[in-house]
């Protein structure tokens, strides 16, 4: 019983909370400063419309969160509901994409077959350092493909 009794245990509920009162977004303002992120690559800017359509929610659920990260200072949303990164924005839109992105790669590397759906359900708790590892671990593997082969072999073979 030496973990239950570890200084900061908590629920899920408290630790989440917890970072957000330490001033970690929600996975759901995460979720769009992805987003975002991902729609002004190529242009520059986005917009409401374009979030709501590609989130699949509704257009005035979209501009509450749009308005909330506007306060936060990662974005500037102008006039034409034109939407566009600050600076800060940019760097945590782009961790959160690459986050998400390493997580798609571990989980399809241990066989794992819906990988959207539990990506976007585990992926907001982790630490930038269990990101950072789980991308060393990728990359090992795919530096030693003889590796990658026996855990697979190994791995059909437990589960079949």
């Amino acid at each position: 019983m030496s973990g239950a009794t570890e200084p900061g245990f908590r629920t899920a509920r408290g630790y989440r909370m917890f970072d957000q009162e330490n001033g970690r977004l929600s996975p759901a303002l995460e979720d769009y400063l992805e987003m975002i992120y991902r729609l002004c690559k190529d242009k520059g800017y986005t917009r409401v419309g374009k979030i709501s359509e590609c989130l699949q929610v509704k257009p005035s659920s979209a501009s509450k969160m749009i308005v909330k990260l506007a306060g936060m200072d990662y974005i500037r949303y102008g006039r034409y509901e034109i939407i566009q990164l600050t600076e800060s924005g940019k760097k945590l839109g782009s961790y959160f994409l690459a986050r998400h992105n390493i997580l798609t790669e571990f989980l399809k590397l241990i066989g794992s077959k819906n990988t959207l759906e539990e990506v976007e359900l585990i992926e907001h708790p982790l630490t930038a350092a269990t990101v950072s590892n789980l991308k060393i671990l990728i990359d090992f593997f795919r530096l030693n493909p003889e590796i990658e082969k026996k855990f697979r072999i190994y791995r059909s073979k437990q589960f079949g």
